[in-house]
């Protein structure tokens, strides 16, 4: 018999699982997002727990050993240095013209569109270090980047 017409299961032609991939790097956590990771944990144990579609109780469980993983790797992260960009910090700078504000955070509690970016985002990682006044490398462009203030950012705090 020709194989083309054998057929063991269903489950042969379905897409695989796979476990959300975890970012690279040490996870560091503003105390802000911490809260959160601890949140969104707590919202997934109670749909998974309530859910009664097995199909749909997998994907939750899924994402349920994603934020376990990323709270129980969390690390407080190290508070910058007076007047220096880091993690914490709200930074006001000049980029191509335009005066921008950014605050640098976490993986998890990042959102470009509110102005929160990951410590690990080519932008943060121009950020970080500088100070009000200095010029940093960006895009490929020496002194793209002019900071025009840092400041502590008290939407995500500084230390966990």
């Amino acid at each position: 018999m020709s194989v083309a017409f054998r057929r063991e299961s269903d489950e042969e032609h379905l897409e695989p699982k796979f476990e959300l991939p975890i970012p690279p790097g040490p996870n560091f956590v503003t105390p802000r997002g911490l809260a959160l990771i601890r949140a969104r944990l707590g919202e997934l144990e109670t749909a998974a727990s309530t859910e009664a579609d097995d199909e749909a109780r997998k994907v939750i469980e899924r994402d349920v050993r994603y934020w376990r993983t990323r709270l129980a790797t969390a690390e407080p992260a190290p508070p910058p240095a007076a007047g220096e960009a880091g993690i914490g910090s709200q930074v006001t700078f000049r980029l191509a013209g335009k005066e921008r504000h950014v605050a640098i955070t976490g993986h998890d509690e990042a959102d470009p569109d509110a102005g929160l970016i990951a410590f690990s985002a080519p932008l943060a990682r121009a950020l970080m270090g500088a100070a009000a006044g200095d010029f940093a490398d960006f895009n490929g462009r020496e002194e793209a980047i002019e900071i025009i203030s840092v400041e502590p950012d008290e939407r995500v705090g500084t230390t966990a």
